[in-house]
């Protein structure tokens, strides 16, 4: 028996649960553009993250497997990205 679940979280909040197009049911122009706004800078935002993982990680993961990672995923490369570049600079061995 198929049963609903619940949507993939992602980094938006689109406000306490409410679907987005009951949001915007209740705004008027100003808040809308503000909120397109903030969505567009969230998706940029995100892609230039994706492409410094990508990048950083030299081939071990693609650009769009990188824009499938999770928030939690993301943040654990992150991570180990900025923990890699602290170590190269102690060791003063080569990164780039």
């Amino acid at each position: 028996m198929y049963s609903l679940q619940s949507p993939v979280p992602t980094g938006l909040d689109l406000g306490h649960g409410q679907f987005f197009r009951a949001r915007l049911l209740v705004q008027n122009s100003e808040q809308i553009s503000a909120m397109v706004d903030q969505m567009d800078k969230e998706a940029n935002d995100m892609r230039q993250e994706a492409i410094k993982v990508a990048w950083y990680m030299r081939g071990g993961i693609s650009y769009d497997q990188a824009l499938q990672l999770s928030m939690s995923e993301r943040t654990a490369i992150s991570g180990l990205i900025k923990e890699n570049l602290e170590t190269t600079k102690k060791t003063g061995l080569p990164f780039f």
